[in-house]
């Protein structure tokens, strides 16, 4: 086990030094990318249909990732007497921001999806900082020469629209122009309530395209070992995670606020089985809105996510390495 690197360097407290997300060591050129995860700020909110303010959501999550950076050897689970995130096993860059091109959203999806496929090609898997969810679309593009990917969306909106008035590309788009893609193999779209940004056309529209909709209460009905069981297994996952998929009372830092959200190990536990039984290959935080956030409490919940999800991704392959080596 790697020692702590407080004993034998800097304190490094977390209000200390620059705020890369977790503290970890920052990557200029894409073209040189050495690394497990890479870590990628995409600060556009461009799509927004109601409250702009997510383009300084990388900023805000990167902010509050540094509360989990004590310099210890490892993240420990006293839960499951598990060490994760162990710095000599868990290779954590930041890339920096996709550069936007105000009013230009097609170019800042372009340069978004170019990016990810820098990171795709270097062998990291990408954590994405949105940014509304419009980036999405362009995120999940980048797979296009991947093996098949299957999305599991954490959201309140479906996020569905084909096309209002000429908008294709709204962060009420995404899901439908992801369901347009052949390696796109099937969603899972979770949390759907109220009164979403789709009609109930959209809603059988995606029913149509394959997609699995279930609300946060038919989720807590089924109970976690039902749902997995509508959740293909053994495939390649790409998860989109919506902050507004939680209870505002615990993310009230975002634009379109839903009440009735998830509760936080409502969303940890699905990604922790999920990096079990098969591999996440690639996730993204969307609509943290820092102008709405007073007290920090959606930065830090998204910030906490990433961690944990990044340790879980991390721990499971390296339990099937190990299993395929026995």
């Amino acid at each position: 086990m790697s020692e702590n690197s407080y004993e034998t360097g800097r304190l490094n407290l977390p209000f200390v030094g620059h705020t890369t997300f977790a503290k970890s060591p920052v990557v200029s050129n894409w073209n040189e990318i050495d690394a497990d995860f890479a870590v990628l700020g995409v600060p556009y909110d461009m799509g927004c249909q109601y409250r702009s303010g997510a383009r300084f959501g990388p900023r805000g999550i990167r902010a509050s990732s540094t509360l989990f950076s004590f310099g210890h050897s490892g993240a420990y689970d006293y839960e499951g007497d598990t060490l994760y995130l162990q710095k000599d096993k868990v290779r954590i860059v930041d890339l920096g921001d996709v550069d936007m091109i105000h009013t230009n959203t097609e170019k800042c999806l372009e340069n978004t999806e170019a990016a990810v496929r820098e990171i795709l090609k270097s062998g990291a898997t990408p954590v994405i900082l949105g940014g509304d969810h419009a980036i999405t679309a362009a995120n999940v593009a980048a797979y296009s020469e991947e093996e098949p990917i299957h999305v599991v969306q954490f959201d309140a909106h479906l996020d569905f629209v084909d096309e209002r008035h000429g908008v294709r590309y709204g962060h009420g788009n995404c899901m439908r122009r992801i369901s347009e893609m052949e390696h796109v193999s099937g969603m899972t779209q979770l949390g759907i309530r109220n009164v979403s940004s789709s009609n109930q056309a959209d809603h059988q529209a995606a029913k149509d395209a394959g997609s699995t909709i279930l609300s946060v209460r038919q989720v807590r009905k089924l109970g976690l070992e039902a749902l997995l069981e509508k959740i293909p297994a053994g495939k390649r996952y790409y998860l989109t995670i919506d902050i507004d998929g939680f209870d505002p009372s615990i993310a009230p830092g975002t634009g379109t606020p839903s009440h009735g959200g998830f509760a936080y190990y409502e969303v940890l536990e699905v990604i922790e089985q999920l990096a079990q039984r098969g591999d996440i290959v690639g996730v993204d935080v969307c609509e943290v809105a820092p102008p709405y956030d007073s007290a920090e409490v959606t930065s830090i919940l998204a910030a906490q996510l990433l961690m944990n999800t990044i340790g879980y991704i991390a721990h499971h392959r390296e339990q099937k390495a190990l299993g395929a080596e026995a």
